[in-house]
This record gives structure tokens, C-alpha cells and sequence, in this order.
């Protein structure tokens, strides 16, 4: 339970200042009046911005295997410090990704992908390190897992003999040249729910996330063979991909309920391929032609999870260009928005980073201000609340400087998490004590923690004379987020008077009220 007593004291005192230093600026109008205090559509206050930084076949981390545990924990601290610099909030990171392991699990072995040899140890947990240098440098860490891939090969025998998948080979399907779990075989099912739950039961980890694979991208040629299985579970579905569909159903509503009894907190994110099914094959869907329909091939019904609530956030994969006639970004991210409108389902949007100066698909890509323009179309979007990018190394390779032209526009300023009220809508108490101290290094900002809840906080700096005295709708005066309880301003003006505040917020990123501070010469 939260104490409460002192919060009408400090909202009064926190108002009046506030208030009053406004009111004696000058003598326009209310700021609540002045044009100059609407929020800003390029300094947000809240938007959730991430990086995905993937481990299969090594994409991104590790660079390559056999690396030593320092050489990896390097590499992992050099994404995270380029998430900081560029006023990223989160991470997605790939700890599960061919039914292995980056951290020592009780279900599944420890992926190839870190030592070269499935099941062998790389002398440290990776996940349990990669938690908390995201937390230390204030990021959210969402655990990435695919669910149903065993294997970028077909040799079942090259995965260690105690592999669940060797020791129940009958859940096994090849397909596209690779290894499959049967998702529709109920035990394999539930093998993959443990296999998350042990990471979600032991590790501080912000959220639960999956990109686009279920049901394989089909291949042409091939049969992905389940017909037996459907043969024996398949009893009251009109037909095969209905009974899928319901198999990849099962599996995100169960998830989310197991992940919400052990950790509430933990949201339950999903990055499906764009288009869940063309307007031409059904006129609910988006004005798209594209090749794949999730619905259709992967047996995802996507739109029916927001529909339903069954998972927190969903990030649909829009890797094409504003314009290009088959799949239009323009069209697919309004679709949806419109999916999300009255859901407490929130919307990110993935980002093709990948393809900027490297894809022939349309001429866009060779454009520097391709993704800018993206950011630009999603801003006058309420219900587009931020962007991922795909992927980590893409990101820092900065092809045609589009990284450098995003940011500069976009990104000039840090951004809150934005909350998530269906969660959790509590606003954890204010820090006490706040106090600003001039120093040769700048401005020194120290408070004390008042509620257990309180996981990181916000300060913000407004000039104390002649300032912009707005409410902060917006991020323009947000100078840090930060897990400590101090915090040095070392771009303050020698012998310029500031009024900081400070607010509290927890993991959910619910804001406590503001308590001020002001700097003396």
C-alpha cells in the first residue's frame, strides 16, 4: 500500500512555485493560452525507441562465436552505450533464438550462438549481465524469443542428445531447410511457454517479445506436415489453417496469462509481418498486394490479439517505403492505428534500417531522409506511440548518414516510456529532498527515494528568469532520465539561475508529481 499524506502539501507547494514563477515572467497570457506551450511533435514527451539486437547466425551479438566472456560483455556494452547515445529508452534483445539458451535454463540448452557449441557454457549468464547493464543505463531490456524454430539446419542429430526435440523427435517437423517444433502438438506447446517462463520467473526483464515467426513462411514446393497431427487434434475445426490459427492462439493467450501471474509488470509485446491480409482477399484488410498475409500463411491472426487484448504492444514490421505501390507505408501504419483505436494495446512501429542504401525494392531507399520521413508521417498519429529498428548493426553502420538525419531531428531530446494505465495507473510518490548545488562540473542534483516503487526518475531544467515556463506536455525541458538518485547537469550556463524538478517513476513509467529546485549563482 502507498502512503498518501503528504501528497496534498507537496502538489500545493509544487503548484505555487511552479505557478507562480510562470506568472511573474511576464505578462502574457496563461501558458495553458500561449501557442509557444503546445507540446512539440518532434520533442515528445513520451515514445518508446529501440534497437533490435539479434543473435541468430550472429547478427549483431554476438559478432561472432568463441568470442571470451569479457570480449562479449565489451560487444553487449557498446550496443547498449549506442542505445544512450542516440536517446534510445529500450533494448530488444535475442536470448532464445532456435530453441536455445543465453541464459542457463532448466528447459533448453545454451545456444550455438555464443560458444560455437550447443550446450556449451560461456563462462557468465549473458541475459542476467545484459539486465543490468540496461538497467544501470536506464533502458527497458524486452527478452526476444522465437518460439517454434529448433534449427537453422535439418540435422536433428546435430542438436545435443538432450535436447527435448531429441528426446521427442516426434514433435519435429523439417521444413525450408530448417527444424520446427510442432505448435500444433500440445506438450511441444507448453515446452515453449516454460522454456519463456523460465527467463520471465528469473530475470528482471521489462518485457516478453516475439517478431513474425509461427507457422514458417511457406516455401514453394514444400508441405509443412502436420497432417497427422491435425488428424488427431484438428475435431471441431471446419479446416487445417483454422485449426492452425487456433494453435497460435492458444499459444499468445496462455503466454500472456502465465507472464501476468508471476510478474504483472511484464509486458507482452509482438512484431508481426505488416499485413495481416490483403483487401483484395478480404476488405477489412489493408490496400496492399503483398505476397505474404499473416493470417493466411503463418496462421497468425494479429489483428485478433489487439482485438483482444492478449498482448501488450504490437510492432508491425513496415520494411517498406512511404509510397511503394504493393505495401505503402502510408497505408499499412494508418490500418493500424485504426486495429489499436479503443484498445489499451499500444502501437511501435518496426523500421527497415537494413534497407536504407542497400535495398533495389523502390528508389526511396536510396534516400538518406526515407526514415525521417517515416518518423515525420507517424507523428501526426496519436495512436503510434514509437519506433524499433531493425536491426542493432544497421543502426551504427549509418549508411547514407539517415541514422545521423533521424536522430538529429527526431531523437534531440530523451523520452519517458510511455505508460501503460490498463498495467498498472498508480503514480508512485515524489523524491524528497531535492537539491541543486553549483559545481565545477556543473550543477549537481541530489533527492532521496520515498516509495519502494520508484525505479528511476526525470529531471527537468527550465531557466529560472525570462525561461519557457510550459507545463512539461513535452520534452523540451527534459534534461535526463536516470536510475540514481543523483544526477550532475553538466550543460548548465555558469550563473544562469534554473529551476529543476524532479518526478519519481516506476516500472511502469507512472510519474509522480514534480518537486522544484532552484540553482543559486
Amino acid at each position: 500500500m502507498r502512503v498518501w499524506r503528504a501528497m496534498g502539501v507537496l502538489g500545493a507547494t509544487a503548484g505555487l512555485l511552479l505557478g507562480g514563477l510562470a506568472g511573474t515572467a511576464s505578462a502574457a497570457p496563461a501558458p495553458s493560452d500561449d501557442a509557444r506551450c503546445a507540446p512539440s511533435t518532434t520533442t515528445p514527451l513520451r515514445q518508446f525507441r529501440a534497437q533490435w539486437i539479434s543473435s541468430v547466425v550472429n547478427i549483431d551479438w554476438p559478432s561472432k562465436t568463441g568470442l571470451t566472456a569479457a570480449q562479449q560483455q565489451t560487444e553487449l556494452i557498446g550496443w547498449l552505450d549506442d542505445a544512450v547515445r542516440q536517446n534510445h529508452n529500450a533494448v530488444v534483445l535475442q536470448v532464445r533464438p532456435t530453441a536455445d539458451a543465453f541464459w542457463p535454463s532448466k528447459v533448453e540448452p545454451w545456444s550455438q550462438y555464443l560458444t560455437g557449441a550447443q550446450g556449451g557454457d560461456p563462462g557468465y549468464d549473458p541475459l542476467k549481465f545484459a539486465v543490468a547493464e540496461a538497467h544501470k543505463r536506464n533502458l527497458e531490456l524486452h527478452a526476444w524469443f522465437n518460439p517454434y524454430r529448433l534449427s537453422m539446419g535439418t540435422n536433428i542429430n546435430a542438436l545435443i542428445p538432450t535436447h527435448p526435440a531429441r528426446v521427442h523427435p516426434d514433435w519435429v517437423v523439417t521444413y525450408g531447410g530448417k527444424l520446427y517444433y510442432n505448435p500444433g502438438i500440445p506438450a511441444a506447446r507448453k515446452l515453449v511457454e516454460d522454456a519463456i517462463m523460465d527467463a520471465v520467473s528469473n530475470y528482471d526483464i521489462d518485457g516478453v517479445h516475439f517478431d513474425d515467426y509461427f507457422y514458417p513462411y511457406p516455401v514453394a514446393g514444400q508441405v509443412f506436415d502436420d497432417a497427422a497431427t491435425y488428424a488427431q487434434y484438428g475435431g471441431g475445426f471446419p479446416d487445417l489453417k483454422s485449426w492452425r490459427r487456433n494453435n497460435i492462439d492458444l499459444l499468445i493467450q496462455e503466454l500472456q496469462g502465465r507472464i501476468k501471474a508471476v510478474k504483472p509488470w511484464v509486458k507482452f509485446g509482438i512484431s508481426p509481418f505488416a499485413v495481416w491480409r490483403n483487401k483484395a482477399t478480404d476488405p477489412e484488410g489493408t490496400d496492399t498486394t503483398a505476397g505474404v498475409q499473416t493470417y493466411d500463411d503463418l496462421a497468425a491472426d494479429t489483428r485478433r490479439w489487439v482485438r483482444e487484448e492478449w498482448i501488450d504492444y504490437i510492432v508491425p514490421q513496415v520494411y517498406w517505403a512511404g509510397g511503394f505501390a504493393p505495401a505503402d507505408y502510408n497505408k499499412i501504419v494508418p490500418w493500424w492505428a485504426e486495429q489499436v483505436r479503443g484498445t489499451h494495446v499500444h502501437l511501435y512501429i518496426g523500421e527497415a534500417t537494413y534497407k536504407v542504401g542497400t535495398s533495389t525494392q523502390s528508389p526511396d531507399w536510396a534516400d538518406p531522409l526515407e526514415l525521417s520521413d517515416h518518423m515525420a508521417f507517424d507523428s501526426a498519429i496519436p495512436e503510434v506511440k514509437g519506433n524499433i529498428f531493425f536491426s542493432a548493426k544497421d543502426v551504427r553502420a549509418n549508411r547514407l548518414g539517415a541514422t545521423t538525419l533521424l536522430n538529429s531531428t527526431w531523437y534531440t531530446r530523451p523520452a519517458l516510456i510511455p505508460a501503460m494505465p490498463a498495467l498498472d495507473s498508480r503514480p508512485p510518490l515524489p523524491p524528497l529532498g531535492v537539491q541543486a548545488t553549483r559545481t565545477t562540473a556543473g550543477v549537481e542534483l541530489k533527492w532521496r527515494r520515498t516509495s519502494a516503487d520508484a525505479t528511476s526518475y526525470a529531471v527537468y531544467r527550465r531557466e529560472l528568469l525570462g525561461g519557457d515556463h510550459c507545463p512539461d506536455n513535452d520534452a523540451r525541458n527534459l534534461v535526463a532520465t536516470t536510475r540514481k538518485q543523483s544526477y550532475v547537469d553538466t550543460t548548465a550556463t555558469p550563473g544562469k539561475l534554473y529551476l529543476y524538478s524532479v518526478t519519481a517513476l516506476d516500472r511502469l513509467s507512472n510519474q509522480s508529481i514534480p518537486i522544484p529546485t532552484i540553482t543559486v549563482r
